[in-house]
């Protein structure tokens, strides 16, 4: 059964205590309830994903106490310190780069090089984030494809179980997701609409750029494009052998065969073979290019559970690549 907090010092102290040691707890914000994990555990990161049955490994929104706190993680450039000045703590998305020295794990941010940041404007969600000192990572605390929560209630209609707790913080007053702005280009493009109005925004940095708003499974923005998860190195999926110059992205017991292996679960696991995944890429990529090595075989991973996102983002990487270069913006959180 999910634990029912209540935001008193006890409540705070327990929600802060399950997700420092990689467990999910939903908190109200002014916009909607959020599933939080620690956005540094990619394991705990990987357990959103499963308790959602998200079908693909979305980049998250991390939430953060404060400004300061949040542009650690990214490279804030003077348009978003303004609008940090302006609209945070509120209803309020950034999409930025990376910061090299970040600690926000590659699975919260779909390994993509910008990540999300939010200041929320709700006393109980700031207390509770200023208690865990970590970034939390928080997509809409509920089922993938059902209607966002607005209170508790909502939350535990559709992840009683499959969480450990919710804070109960009230109904949210704002109902509607936090407006998502993308800065990693030159010029400002609103990803999604939400509690912040783009004309607010124009009359403090000036114009920006519109994109079809986000349907429910409809990605908007260019990172959703099908290659864009590809490493440089090939991708072969479903090996059930390796061939001569393949790297070998193992599951359970590994290929013989390749000189370069990188296994996502020697038991078999979906939720750490997610948490290593987009490390185990990376990996592959960079020592087999040193190596010489002409491609990456991948073993076949199931369809059930988290499997179908796992094999989701395998399939992007082995599509075919465009002409052009890749695009660096974030595709739209969901949050």
């Amino acid at each position: 059964m999910t634990e029912r907090l209540t935001p008193t010092d006890h409540g705070l102290a327990r929600a802060a205590q399950i997700l420092r040691t990689g467990g999910l707890v939903a908190f109200g914000t002014e916009t909607v309830y959020g599933l939080g994990a620690d956005a540094t555990d990619s394991l705990a990161v990987a357990r959103i994903f499963e308790a959602k049955g998200r079908p693909r490994f979305n980049p998250l929104i991390s939430h953060f106490p404060d400004a300061e706190a949040a542009f650690t993680q990214v490279t804030a450039d003077s348009r978003a310190q303004k609008l940090a000045e302006r609209f945070w703590p509120g209803p309020l998305t950034l999409v930025l780069p990376r910061s090299p020295r970040g600690e926000i794990c590659d699975l919260a941010t779909a390994g993509l090089p910008t990540a999300a940041v939010r200041v929320p404007a709700c006393q109980s969600a700031l207390a509770l984030l200023r208690a865990v000192g970590r970034p939390i990572a928080a997509p809409s605390a509920n089922p993938s494809g059902a209607v966002s929560p607005s209170t508790a209630a909502h939350v535990l209609d559709g992840l009683d179980g499959r969480i450990d707790a919710v804070l109960d913080s009230g109904p949210c007053p704002v109902g509607v997701e936090s407006t998502v702005l993308d800065l990693s280009g030159e010029k400002p493009r609103l990803l999604r609409p939400g509690g912040v109005t783009v004309e607010d925004i124009e009359a403090l940095i000036g114009p920006v750029e519109r994109s079809a708003p986000l349907a429910s499974a409809t990605p908007v923005a260019p990172g959703m494009l099908s290659s864009h998860y590809a490493p440089t190195l090939p991708v072969r999926l479903n090996a059930t052998s390796v061939e001569d110059g393949e790297a070998l992205l193992a599951f359970g017991a590994p290929l013989t065969g390749s000189p370069l292996v990188w296994n996502l679960s020697e038991r078999q696991a979906l939720d750490e073979a997610a948490a290593r995944l987009f490390a185990g890429l990376r990996h592959l990529d960079h020592e087999g290019t040193r190596l010489g090595l002409r491609g990456i075989a991948v073993q076949p991973i199931p369809q059930q559970g988290l499997g179908a996102a796992i094999r989701d983002r395998l399939t992007r990487a082995a599509a075919p690549r465009p002409v052009t270069s890749p695009p660096s913006a974030q595709e739209c959180p969901v949050a």
